[in-house]
């Protein structure tokens, strides 16, 4: 499109137009080549959507022989799409690691980079490790003290337990020898008397 500048005193531009004003002329040609060409562009694309939505919508086989027909072909097409993908992939990852590692300075920022993201990881399980003794240790502390005070509970109790059935033979003890005695004491006199 041409465009023509014309020379208005005030030095401003009429609304709807670029770098100028155009003759009337113009404005109805142009506006019927725009117009045209919307027309065939759209037209162009309206057949490419066409044939895109027919191949993207799935056809339903009538007869059994197409049914069958649609089968093979799928057990053909899913392998061979399948083994394209992978190839792809393959093809991109290996670009990559080219790209990646094609100069000395790029190869060793990755490898600095791999040492700094295993120093992570050591220092994360340093610490994991650490904090699972810790815990550990402290369980076992309080397994320990908790075994203890009551061993030493239990042996306070026998101690008590053996001091008063002490304390009782020793009682009673005493009262038997007090009653042999009195006993002996008693037959004596019997037989003297």
């Amino acid at each position: 499109m041409a465009t023509t500048t014309s020379n208005t005193p005030s030095g401003s531009k009429p609304a709807g137009t670029r770098g100028g004003s155009k003759p009337a002329g113009t404005r109805r040609s142009t506006s019927r080549r725009t117009t045209t060409a919307r027309r065939t562009s759209a037209s162009r694309s309206t057949p490419a959507r066409r044939s895109t939505r027919a191949t993207t919508t799935p056809i339903q086989p009538k007869t059994p022989v197409e049914q069958v027909q649609q089968v093979a072909e799928r057990a053909v097409l899913v392998p061979v799409g399948a083994s394209l993908l992978a190839r792809d992939n393959l093809v991109s990852t290996v670009r990559e690691l080219a790209t990646k590692y094609r100069s000395r300075a790029s190869l060793e920022r990755e490898l600095k980079r791999y040492e700094r993201r295993g120093a992570t990881a050591r220092n994360r399980f340093e610490r994991q490790v650490r904090r699972t003794r810790t815990r550990f240790e402290r369980q076992l502390r309080q397994r320990r003290s908790l075994v203890q005070r009551t061993v030493k509970q239990n042996r306070r109790r026998l101690e008590r337990e053996v001091r008063s059935v002490r304390k009782d033979l020793d009682k009673q003890s005493g009262m038997l020898g007090s009653r042999v005695e009195k006993l002996v004491t008693d037959a004596q006199k019997g037989l003297i008397g």
